[in-house]
């Protein structure tokens, strides 16, 4: 194949661009080197400080989230410190409670034996009313505390059970038909106004008579006080509307309003 005059120079011109380029020295590539280094420097550090960015950012929601939680906990605490002091309270009086609980099971027999001989003393000395009734009451609840199966809160709540019998006596209305021993033995009825009096009247309404104490004995009532008495008779048995009763009093009323505080 046959090359023309002008092919020729056009081959010769190309070798000789080719071999320009390659004998350019390698400096003449530095700027657009640099360039590119200093673009891919700026990307990494721009990376770096929006990592840094966000990094800072998920600290401050995580800083506000604690102080929210830190505010809460307080208000919290706030509310519950006067319920954990009370309960605190609670706990220092149950340990000082059970401090003492030694001493007292120790003391407790001796306790018990004290009520007891009270409340029989109380008994003998109080108004005749259903003494042997009550004389009864106190000496089953003696035989029942000889049960060693009792524990000593059984035994004390018998006790407290027959003293609460004796106080409700002091706060109570009440007649009932009996027997008045004496020269002869009579049928009478009893009319009992708590502790403060204590009287009787015959069948027939035409003999009556109130207890003293302080005398130990019965004295005759006259006809309007056994008319007070029958009236109080029938307020006891609900066939009266309740009124104010004009009657002498058994014994001293302070004496009576002290033995029922006791």
């Amino acid at each position: 194949m046959k090359i023309t005059a002008r092919e020729s120079w056009r081959i010769h011109w190309l070798g000789g661009l080719l071999g320009l380029i390659l004998a350019m020295p390698a400096s003449a590539e530095t700027p657009l080197a640099e360039s590119l280094e200093a673009q891919r420097a700026q990307a990494a550090w721009q990376a770096r400080i929006d990592a840094a960015d966000d990094e800072s950012r998920a600290m401050l929601e995580e800083l506000r989230g604690l102080e929210a939680e830190t505010r809460r906990l307080r208000q919290e605490s706030d509310r519950l410190a006067p319920g954990l002091a009370t309960r605190s309270e609670r706990l220092d009086r149950r340990e000082a409670a059970l401090d003492a609980l030694a001493d007292t099971r120790e003391a407790l027999p001796e306790l018990q034996e004290a009520l007891i001989e009270r409340l029989d003393a109380w008994v003998a000395a109080d108004l005749p009313f259903l003494r042997e009734q009550r004389q009864a009451r106190v000496t089953a609840l003696e035989a029942s505390l000889a049960d060693p199966d009792l524990n000593d809160a059984e035994r004390l709540e018998r006790i407290l059970a027959t003293w609460r019998t004796e106080l409700e006596y002091g706060r109570e209305l009440d007649a009932w038909r009996g027997y008045l021993d004496g020269e002869a033995r009579r049928e009478v009825d009893f009319l009992r106004l708590g502790r403060v009096g204590f009287y009787y009247l015959t069948p027939d309404g035409r003999q009556g008579g109130v207890w003293l104490a302080e005398q130990g004995n019965w004295v005759a009532l006259d006809d309007a006080e056994r008319r007070q008495v029958r009236q109080g008779l029938r307020m006891a048995r609900d066939q009266r509307a309740p009124e104010l009763l004009r009657l002498p009093v058994s014994q001293p009323l302070e004496n009576t309003l002290a033995e029922d505080d006791a």
